[in-house]
């Protein structure tokens, strides 16, 4: 197996390279799938892992100690970089927030992601300087041992000003030190590119989203250098799952199984060296 190490010097350099594709696992056995696809890094998912326990995608709805099991299970069943996907960082307090990085590199990620959104809808969004605060904790806690991605939630939360919300913030969290930056929500190309120009860093982009047609290329002439899928793969896996739950109540047929990958094609995936 390739150490921690190992894999945040490879996905550092993945940032400084072209555009990639960074898909999202929930557990083991879906990074091992996707890491025999040959994809050269991976994220975790939030709204996936608390999906998988039946749970609402919420920060209070997965504990800190939860979500680093799910991001060591996921790191320790691939040879390729793994990105946290951490919330808040569990912390509204910089130096909690430090410390929280601290015990993600412990849990073998190469990379992980910090937001300006509270987790609380009662109190939106951390006030701006406290916001760069945390990012500059996290930067300072990882030195080189894992990869920052600063998020700002204003476009994805629907913030009046949130184009301008989110550009303001993404170029000050790549001011202190942040390699990557992330806007979710934003899908307009012109914003993308103004986003890219003025970030002032690598930006990640969500892509995958339903009715946005995206394609890497189209990205990569955006500027984007790094592409992530959030939860959609997690979701796009419940879709057949409820076609199948459908068709044995009503029809009383099991035609699903057609479609289905045998144990054998599951168990190779698995054992692929990845």
């Amino acid at each position: 197996m390739i150490s921690q190490p190992e894999k945040a010097r490879a996905f550092f350099a993945l940032h400084q390279a072209a555009t990639f594709i960074m898909p999202n696992a929930w557990d083991a056995g879906s990074a091992k799938i996707l890491a025999s696809h040959g994809f050269k890094a991976l994220g975790t998912t939030s709204g996936g892992f608390a999906f998988g326990l039946g749970r609402p995608d919420a920060l209070s709805a997965v504990s800190l100690d939860e979500a680093l099991g799910n991001i060591a299970e996921i790191a320790a069943a691939v040879d390729i970089p793994v990105s946290a996907d951490f919330e808040n960082g569990y912390a509204d307090d910089p130096a909690d927030v430090a410390d929280n990085v601290a015990r993600c590199v412990a849990a073998g990620a190469a990379g992980c992601s910090i937001e300006d959104w509270t987790g609380d809808p009662e109190k939106g969004f951390y006030e701006e300087d406290l916001a760069v605060e945390r990012v500059a904790a996290a930067v300072e806690a990882a030195g080189d041992a894992i990869v920052i991605t600063a998020r700002s939630e204003a476009l994805l939360y629907r913030h009046p000003d949130g184009l301008a919300m989110a550009l303001r913030r993404l170029k000050r969290f790549a001011e202190v030190g942040a390699p990557c930056v992330y806007a979710p929500g934003v899908v307009d190309p012109a914003q993308i590119a103004m986003l890219v120009l003025g970030a002032g860093a690598p930006i990640n982009q969500l892509v995958g989203l339903p009715g946005v047609g995206a394609t890497v290329d189209q990205m990569a002439e955006l500027g984007v250098r790094r592409l992530s899928v959030g939860g959609s793969l997690m979701r796009a896996t419940i879709g057949p799952l409820i076609a199948a739950a459908r068709e044995m109540r009503d029809n009383g047929t099991f035609s699903f199984v057609d479609q289905a990958p045998s144990s054998g094609q599951i168990l190779k995936m698995f054992e692929a060296d990845c």
